[in-house]
């Protein structure tokens, strides 16, 4: 039996030239461009100098606030500058770290801590440490996301290995190549936690993953109260809320979190980060990706160090093979789509796609033609149409009405216009522009 939610679309998955290839390691960068902020948050504040030399995984970014990140070098080597550059955020302040000398930190086989010693609050701050965010996209301080409110109580922990997003396939490898460590991670996060179940949902088009992970599921000694749990395959099957209602059959209320329903959502790629960090010391550096589309000689699964240009994947991918008409950091539907090769992987960047003319999409659009369509694909039951034209004729009143905070810009309305509107981008806008408005609001209030 597959889980599944209301709503949702079934779009061409463009996985096959990926799913089966395992992990590359793309070469070291000559240069590294580390953003100090790669995280849902404030920015890290540099604790690095031009002119210092720094170790492979040494921290070069400390977290400033409640909600932020660490950041850690990828390379050994030179800090060579601390400027501005173009990121997928826009231009960011990022470290410049010329490569040299010894790669100390994955050189050698390093020695597994024996963790089930340690206290919840002493896994939370090594997950902090090691700066390690949500590797689906989000990038919210895991930290922070293991340590919800004291009023709510936590009953289950759901591993997410949907990957939904079409040419997508780094996950799905992880499953299959590291099922050990994606279990251990699971487990570790169950003692932060606190809590005593959890449950891995893996896309239904996923069944070598489904498989590995069963078997060290079986040969785990003692058995935890882990459960693997097939979904079925539909975007966006990954989305945290989507995730708890086929998983848990609760939903999240409008305005709310994961927690109001009992439960703290994991990517699998975070997972694996939490097991390296807390089980082996080692920060988050670096991270899996999916290199994909038309356009690129080899695509694959590759593990890349952050901080790595695009440039310098292309290159290490053999380069192009068709004329490039759109490069996309992330999935198709709710990645970014970038206009230069200098911007680096950051540590949200799950995968990065050469798309030909063919492959993307058109950009022209007309009127709506009220066909209903977005409303009956939309998995937070809004009414697209409406929230739609209103962003368009500027009408933010009756925009915030239609609650476009619910919206969780999957693209599925998007995806499925016949007139070609950009439904997901008029929601950004109001979910921006009503924010503001609070925010406002609020400050005027408070005077």
């Amino acid at each position: 039996m597959f889980s599944s939610f209301g709503g949702g679309i079934h779009p061409p998955e463009h996985k096959s030239c990926t799913k089966d290839l395992k992990f590359i390691n793309i070469a070291i960068p000559h240069l590294c461009y580390i953003p100090l902020q790669q995280h849902v948050g404030a920015p890290a504040e540099p604790v690095v100098n031009i002119g210092d030399h720094v170790a492979e995984g040494q921290l070069i970014g400390s977290v400033q606030g409640g909600v932020s990140a660490n950041v850690h070098s990828s390379v050994p080597g030179k800090i060579l500058d601390i400027t501005d550059i173009l990121t997928i955020h826009d231009r960011q302040r990022a470290v410049v770290i010329e490569a040299e000398g010894s790669f100390r930190a994955t050189a050698y086989p390093q020695r597994q801590t024996e963790w089930g010693s340690l206290t919840g609050d002493e896994i939370k701050k090594r997950v902090e440490d090691a700066g390690i965010v949500g590797l689906g996209g989000a990038s919210f301080p895991t930290a922070v996301k293991l340590a919800p409110p004291p009023d709510k109580k936590i009953e289950t922990l759901i591993i997410n290995g949907a990957e939904c997003e079409p040419y997508l396939t780094a996950d799905d490898m992880l499953m299959q190549t590291a099922p050990d460590a994606v279990l251990e991670g699971t487990r570790i996060i169950m003692k932060a936690l606190g809590i005593t179940s959890a449950v891995i949902g893996v896309g239904g088009n996923k069944k070598g993953a489904c498989r590995a992970l069963e078997r060290s599921l079986a040969a785990l000694n003692p058995p935890e109260c882990i459960t693997i749990k097939k979904l079925k395959t539909k975007y966006p099957q990954g989305a945290e809320k989507q995730l708890i209602r086929s998983i848990l059959g609760k939903e999240v209320p409008s305005g709310g979190q994961p927690e109001d329903a009992g439960a703290v959502v994991q990517n699998v790629g975070t997972t694996y980060a939490i097991h390296e960090a807390v089980a082996y010391g080692r920060p988050l550096f670096m991270r899996f990706i999916t290199v994909s589309g038309g356009a690129i000689a080899k695509p694959g699964n590759y593990k890349v160090r952050i901080g790595t240009r695009i440039s310098d994947i292309v290159d290490e991918c053999g380069g192009f093979i068709k004329p490039v008409a759109k490069i996309i950091m992330g999935g198709p539907l709710r990645g970014t789509g970038v206009s230069s090769m200098d911007i680096p992987v950051e540590k949200g960047t799950a995968g990065i796609l050469f798309l030909t003319d063919k492959e993307a999409s058109p950009g022209s659009y007309s009127a709506c033609i009220r066909c209903g369509k977005c409303v009956a694909v939309c998995p937070a039951g809004l009414l697209p149409c409406l929230l739609g034209n209103a962003v368009e004729k500027g009408r933010l009143e009756a925009a915030k009405s239609l609650n476009p905070h619910d919206c969780i810009l999957c693209g599925s309305c998007s995806y499925v216009c016949p007139a070609g509107r950009p439904l997901s981008y008029f929601f950004k806008v109001a979910q921006d522009k009503t924010g503001e408005q609070e925010r406002r609001g609020v400050r005027h209030g408070s005077q």
